[in-house]
């Protein structure tokens, strides 16, 4: 008995290591093709980010909530997506300030010159137009506020699931409205016009992927999660909460590098908008639409909450100051180590 438990234990993780890389390399898959669509159909940047590229890298979240609210899981998807807000910023945005910053220095030190940069570090903010500052603000607040409110009401039904999506749907209409002006006169060429519906295809190819692994990441986790003792929730937080972010890390970290900063910020905060509206409003409706309604205890998750802030907070700092550099980068990264320790009871 011990001897099968065990095999299924191994089993079991190496289907979640298998399931983190077909996520990923489908999620890019994903959103490279959705770019692609993007770029000839003429949609803005800031739109993409936000919204296209935002909901693309949300897919596994998405995923995962779909399946565990189907499966009795409402708890994994909840930890999931709270654990991913805050790897979402904390993570990737502490990494990209560091490694421009090393960047930096190495340059400096090639070149033998040692400038304001390589000094005080490089700030990884953008200069945002007034349409992608609203946008990114927008976002912020939602993802700071309704956090709030859900550990302050404290019970979660599928009411709070349906005015989440409509949050969702609402807002998602009035970003379909903003036009931005095309950069530099960009044509695209008559050849990339002709590869739309490839595009397409490879769009939603990537987007089965990520359903497909997504399934087995969470059967795996859960089976885990019950057989030592480990609670959803920190699972979710955790393994599954990282793993569901490495589209989002894999992506901007490349828009970061590339100096496309401003598709990267688009992003991480679209992302943390579409998991706390559509991925959460999923979570708690769909159980009711198809009558297995449950009604969420919020407070198990006061710790993932309370980090959630802590990490909006800093970055609507940091943001008020149009400062990121290495220490922002290093604060960020001590918030998610703290939150680890605390999470996984170390403090």
């Amino acid at each position: 008995m011990v001897e099968l438990l065990v095999t299924d234990f191994v089993i079991n993780l190496v289907v979640i290591a298998v399931s983190f890389l077909v996520l990923n390399w489908a999620s890019n898959l994903a959103i490279n093709n959705a770019v692609k669509v993007a770029t000839v159909t003429r949609l803005g940047k800031t739109a993409i980010g936000f919204s296209m590229i935002a909901f693309s890298t949300s897919l596994p979240e998405l995923t995962v909530a779909f399946i565990a609210a189907l499966s009795g899981g409402a708890a994994l998807s909840v930890g999931n997506v709270l654990g991913s807000n805050i790897v979402n910023i904390c993570v990737i945005l502490g990494i990209a300030a560091i490694l421009l910053h090393l960047r930096a220095r190495w340059k400096s030190k090639k070149s033998m010159y040692v400038g304001s940069n390589g000094s005080n570090g490089i700030n990884v903010i953008p200069a945002f137009a007034k349409s992608e500052l609203s946008s990114i603000y927008f976002g912020l607040f939602i993802s700071s506020v309704i956090p709030i409110v859900l550990i302050y009401i404290r019970a979660a039904t599928w009411i709070i699931g349906l005015v989440l999506l409509f949050i969702f749907v609402g807002y998602m209409y009035q970003l379909s409205k903003v036009r931005i002006p095309i950069e530099n006169g960009e044509v695209v060429a008559e050849t990339e016009k002709n590869r739309l519906k490839r595009y397409f295809l490879f769009t939603i190819a990537g987007a089965l992927g990520v359903v497909i692994s997504a399934y087995f990441l969470v059967e795996s986790a859960v089976f885990i999660a019950t057989s030592v003792g480990i609670s959803q929730q920190v699972i979710g937080a955790t393994i599954i909460a990282f793993g569901t972010s490495l589209p989002e890390l894999t992506l901007d970290l490349k828009s970061f590098l590339r100096g496309h900063s401003g598709l990267a910020f688009g992003d991480i905060i679209g992302s943390s908008f579409v998991n706390i509206t559509l991925v959460l409003g999923v979570t708690f409706f769909v159980p009711w639409l198809v009558g297995t309604p449950v009604t969420m205890n919020m407070s198990i998750f006061q710790n993932l909450i309370v980090f959630s802030i802590i990490a909006n907070l800093f970055f609507w700092y940091f943001l008020s100051r149009e400062k990121i550099s290495w220490k922002e980068g290093a604060v960020f990264l001590f918030i998610y180590a703290l939150f680890l320790a605390t999470t996984l009871g170390f403090v």
